[in-house]
């Protein structure tokens, strides 16, 4: 529930505070007072979106903080928990939380929850648990199809929750083996075209079958044929000195072994000393004319080779031309396009399975469809009869709301089933077409509440349906914003009424103009206004009534006869006709 609310710089309100008690809270003003900048404030913490006009003229900012007590942890909603480990939120002592929102003039926006910054969206998921916030955008959004659906799969509870989920995952794959499908289909020819290309290339590149390497290799072996006497004598030369080959004078080896026989026979310790390194050096020389032998037993015999080296570059040499910069790179083109190769070819992915698998998946959403279409059709019977109950207590006791579910046409649709025999377009929420009409009376047609309910009707029709879907649930703060527009007398006694019982399960906060609506409440609250004629001069201040004073206010909205007696009387008499109402009800 809602414990306190504290405005700043929001509209005309300079600086207002309140508490609020469980039960039925109503809050009361003259026009212009800035009612509606409660309501405001209490969607600001729902994340809605921010609007620097709000912003008090004078002011840099606008803040609303709202202090909320939390449902007890065995009864909390889920995503209540969610939200406060995710954003570290840090509760009271007391199970309650701070939810805090600042508008900056500039149209900056900050969202505050337990004390830690949080983006607005987050702060409405753990708010959007705790408040439902109806105006009069709201009785508008209920003549629409998908909020009448939204609210009869309300009613179902679970049972069509659970297989709205199931549904929606079904046709998600569905809907995705089509889309597959399609391509397959559109893009057959593209993809045969491609594949020719692949296989022209693979045979291009494994008919001169390049190996890892060999455009580097060739190119420094074509440089040492270019200049292979002189590799080879330098070569041949250097090995000659150090092996004692080639008719050479002794040899580096040579020398190596007398100084090592001289160290060796002499009678000295310093000079013996030195044959470790005479060793080293004799394994470094044996190691280098070793290397050298192998370097010319792998230059060509003869610089004829050249010219095959040269056509064998030609060939690498055009590869890299189309496939990639180097042969490494052409080797990886080819096993790249292998893979793509055997992906298109692959007769798993044929638009022969393709289609067997959607004709399997659409027949499993027409089978879900179906099931969520029968708990539909029996949930609007059930609704409409109750809230048509509620409709007589609000002094349309000869109006009856019909809820009709009917299957969704589908002719030429892709995405069309077969429920109860009947071909229906499979929608993202169902293949039902749910309707709310009014039956004016006994006897009549019913219309469709977005053509044939008035103003006041609509405001009547979405309470009545508040306080049945209500019946089963408990907790949570509804707010409702002028939901008694365009209605009054024995209407609106029943309305006020009607929601001094939906306040029995929930904590209500309600935005009037009507005397008989307000003498229903538990609480009651009053938005005055003072100061005016200069810009941003007024400023407007919330107070919480006492008995006395609800009197006084009553006949004020009664007649503008709040310092009269006769006023009062008036007030004092609906005053004491609510509270015998609520006892009676209780």
């Amino acid at each position: 529930m809602l414990e306190e609310l504290s405005i700043h710089g929001l509209g005309v309100l300079e600086s207002a505070s309140a508490e609020f008690s469980p039960g039925f809270t109503v809050l009361t003003g003259e026009t212009g007072a800035g009612k509606t900048m409660i309501v405001t404030s209490l969607r600001l913490l729902s994340g809605a979106r921010a609007d620097a006009g709000r912003v008090r003229t004078g002011d840099d900012r606008a803040v609303v903080e709202g202090r909320f007590r939390l449902p007890a942890a065995d009864q909390r909603p889920p995503k209540l928990d969610e939200v406060i480990e995710a954003t570290g939120a840090q509760l009271d002592d007391d199970d309650t939380v701070i939810a805090a929102r600042t508008v900056s003039a500039d149209g900056r926006s900050r969202a505050h929850l337990g004390g830690r910054s949080v983006p607005a969206a987050t702060l409405g998921e753990l708010t959007g648990e705790l408040l439902a916030i109806h105006g009069q955008n709201d009785q508008l959004r209920l003549a629409r199809p998908d909020q009448q659906r939204a609210a009869l799969d309300r009613f179902a509870g679970t049972k069509a929750a659970d297989l709205l989920v199931r549904y929606r995952t079904a046709r998600t794959a569905w809907v995705n083996t089509l889309d597959e499908l399609d391509r397959r289909r559109n893009d057959s020819r593209e993809l045969a075209q491609e594949a020719d290309r692949l296989r022209f290339g693979l045979e291009e590149i494994d008919a001169v079958a390049p190996e890892p390497g060999e455009d580097d290799d060739l190119v420094a072996t074509i440089r040492r044929l270019t200049d292979l006497e002189d590799l080879r004598t330098a070569a041949a030369g250097a090995h000659g000195h150090l092996a004692g080959d080639g008719g050479m004078n002794g040899s580096v080896i040579e020398s190596l072994g007398t100084v090592r026989s001289l160290l060796e026979g002499a009678d000295d310790a310093a000079l013996r000393e030195l044959l470790p390194r005479v060793a080293e050096a004799l394994v470094v020389v044996n190691d280098l004319s070793d290397e050298l032998s192998g370097y010319l037993a792998g230059l060509p015999g003869d610089a004829h080779d050249l010219d095959g080296l040269l056509t064998r570059q030609g060939e690498l040499k055009l590869l890299t031309r189309k496939y990639a910069a180097d042969i490494d790179g052409v080797l990886a083109w080819a096993a790249e396009a292998r893979s793509r190769l055997a992906r298109i070819e692959d007769p798993e992915g044929s638009v022969e399975e393709l289609e067997v698998r959607a004709q399997s998946e659409g027949e499993k959403v027409a089978g879900l469809a179906a099931k969520l279409h029968k708990v539909r059709v029996t949930a609007a019977k059930q609704l409409g009869s109750k809230v048509s109950a509620e409709l007589a207590g609000l002094a349309m006791g000869g109006s009856e709301l019909a809820v009709t579910v009917e299957l969704s046409p589908a002719e030429d649709d892709r995405l069309a089933i077969t429920v109860d025999g009947q071909r229906a377009h499979a929608g993202g929420d169902g293949a039902d077409r749910v309707e709310f009409g009014l039956v004016a009376h006994q006897g009549a047609r019913p219309l469709p509440i977005a053509k044939s309910a008035s103003g006041g009707e609509l405001s009547r029709v979405m309470l009545a349906l508040e306080v049945v879907l209500a019946e089963p649930d408990a907790g949570g703060v509804m707010v409702f914003d002028e939901v008694d527009a365009g209605v009054g007398g024995g209407a609106a006694v029943q309305i006020g009424a009607r929601l001094a019982r939906l306040a029995r399960r929930h904590q209500v906060i309600v935005v009037t103009h009507l005397p008989q609506v307000a003498a229903f409440a538990d609480n009651h609250l009053v938005i005055g206004k003072t100061g005016g004629g200069t810009v941003g001069a007024q400023t407007s201040t919330l107070t919480t009534l006492d008995r006395a004073e609800r009197v006084a206010e009553l006949a004020r909205m009664l007649a503008g006869l709040g310092d009269s007696d006769t006023g009062r009387a008036h007030a004092e008499e609906l005053l004491e006709t609510a509270e015998a109402a609520r006892a009676a009800a209780d």
